[in-house]
């Protein structure tokens, strides 16, 4: 039996990983020591630090899966890594819940050209639009892990909070996990096009950042021409 399972766990090195390096196959040694359970810690440890990608992690899961590796199924490999994320939104949920609005307030104060009424917009629009913020916020890259931290802070329901979580982290879960166990081995493909989408919110944000940066200052300029 314990031939048979070397056997099973070497078809994902061999067919899958022979190119990889680097945290793609540290991931896969996680999964294939740990299984399910594995990629689930795995998930909820890219919550906690971005640089672990869940664009590289879910489609692997998916690829273990399809190869009956790692004791996953693709139903498995979703719940397990839904559970994952769950967990590090949860913890996420909590500093910025231990922040609180008058600790949050004092740190973002500190910052240069931002001021009080910017973060009384924010917050308003975080009591209005949390929920969608949430959800929706848990399918774009670098803002999934963010995004559980002004949940936190707003104090938004837990349960509610754990719902739209749940909800949107299945989802984005299902896809690339999916993907990964279609793709086989070219899994890395699922990688390649998140990547593009990832690259291209990040410029987004970038184009977003300056302009109100370059705004920001043209008004200080003003007012203080005005003086």
């Amino acid at each position: 039996m314990g031939g048979r399972r070397r056997k099973e766990t070497s078809v994902l090195l061999e067919t899958g990983t022979q190119q990889l390096t680097g945290i793609a196959a540290w991931a896969v040694s996680i999964m294939e020591a740990l299984g399910g359970f594995g990629a689930a810690l795995l998930i909820a440890l890219e919550n906690l630090f971005p640089p672990l990608p869940s664009e590289i992690i879910l489609p692997l899961a998916g690829f273990s899966a399809g190869t009956g590796t790692a004791g996953l199924t693709l139903w498995s490999a979703i719940l397990w890594c839904t559970g994952g994320s769950l967990v590090g939104a949860w913890a996420l949920y909590g500093l910025g819940w231990w922040l609180g609005p008058e600790r949050t307030r004092a740190i973002l104060g500190k910052l240069p050209l931002v001021n009080t009424k910017d973060i009384d917009k924010t917050e308003a629009f975080f009591h209005r639009r949390g929920g969608l913020t949430v959800f929706f916020g848990r399918m774009v890259p670098i803002f999934r892990s963010l995004i559980s931290i002004p949940a936190g802070v707003t104090h938004m329901n837990f349960l509610r909070f754990t719902l739209l979580t749940t909800a949107g982290a299945a989802i984005w879960n299902t896809v690339l996990i999916s993907a990964g166990y279609v793709m086989g081995a070219n899994w890395h493909v699922v990688e390649d096009y998140v990547n593009v989408f990832s690259k291209i919110v990040i410029v987004v944000c970038a184009i977003a950042a300056i302009v109100w940066i370059v705004l920001r200052l043209r008004a200080r300029r003003r007012a203080a021409d005005a003086v």
